[in-house]
């Protein structure tokens, strides 16, 4: 197994899809290697990945696909869903895939639980997972913040590694922090890193990282050391901001069309390129980041 803490960035990969809504597999492997490359740890199938878009012998084989490649970098999966008796029936193929070195463990979707409903929910998972867990907190797609109390009663579970929070907020980031002292806290909004750092930030869980893998990656580090400007955390915060203007991931999968990463722009329902209007803020943002690297690396 690799070492899943060397990294301090993660990238939540998009699927690329055909013209048809069918998988793009010759993209899929060329932006893996990017990843690689670039030295990031890979999430494949989070909610980047259009997961729930997607049927379950979709997201098999894509997996199976991504570590056949046999990539250095680390590589986690999400599992999310609102019924239990499945998603563990899931997280015993995962199992099964011995390459894999993490699970992304979101909160239940829509059933918004409280906290014995999510404290059951994850310790089922973990109980039955052969590898560690990252705890997710997404309010704005789960409809639920993950519930402090069910973080500080499996605080101890042997599974319990890290925590992804993605609500936005400083306070909820120490209180995750507080409730799980020995679990690794990742941010999981790309331009909140200098907001989280003084409050022991391991790292981030990215979208950005997809279309700046390299740029993401120098970005954290930089921040992580206490170097990165006021001036750089605004160019990054409102150039992050800009992958958001839509529904994620239809903005970055926008851009990373506009470079050349992949060959459509293509989603799968009910998510629709077309909802993203004008792609200008996002060309743009492209266009300082790429400026930012240049000049300092």
């Amino acid at each position: 197994m690799k070492d899943i803490n060397a990294t301090p960035l993660w990238t939540a990969i998009v699927t690329p899809m055909n013209t048809d809504s069918t998988v793009d597999y010759e993209s899929f492997e060329k932006i893996l290697r990017e990843q690689e490359a670039a030295l990031n740890g890979i999430v494949i199938l989070g909610s980047t990945g259009e997961a729930l878009n997607l049927n379950k012998d979709e997201c098999k084989k894509i997996l199976e696909f991504g570590l056949s490649l046999n990539l250095k970098v680390p590589v986690m999966t999400g599992i999310g869903g609102f019924n239990q008796k499945e998603t563990l029936e899931y997280v015993k193929y995962l199992n099964t895939l011995t390459a894999l070195d993490a699970y992304l463990v979101v909160t239940p979707l829509y059933a918004k639980p409280g906290e014995h409903g999510q404290t059951h929910w994850f310790k089922a998972i973990m109980d039955l997972a052969s590898k560690p867990c990252m705890l997710y907190n997404v309010p704005g797609r789960t409809g639920v913040k993950m519930n402090f109390n069910a973080v500080k009663n499996l605080k101890d579970h042997k599974n319990f590694w890290a925590i992804k929070e993605a609500s936005g907020s400083v306070e909820d980031f120490k209180k995750y922090s507080q409730a799980a002292p020995n679990a690794r806290v990742y941010s999981g909004d790309d331009g909140m890193v200098p907001e989280f750092a003084p409050f022991g930030c391991k790292g981030l869980v990215s979208v950005a990282s997809n279309a700046w893998p390299l740029e993401t990656r120098a970005y954290v580090v930089k921040t992580l050391e206490g170097k990165l400007s006021s001036v750089e955390a605004t160019l990054w915060s409102q150039s992050c901001d800009t992958l958001f203007i839509a529904a994620n991931p239809v903005p970055v999968k926008n851009l990373m069309h506009a470079q050349g990463k992949i060959k459509t722009n293509i989603l799968r329902s009910p998510l629709d390129h077309r909802d993203l209007a004008d792609n200008t803020p996002v060309l743009d943002a492209n266009k300082k980041v790429q400026t930012w690297f240049k000049e300092n690396y």
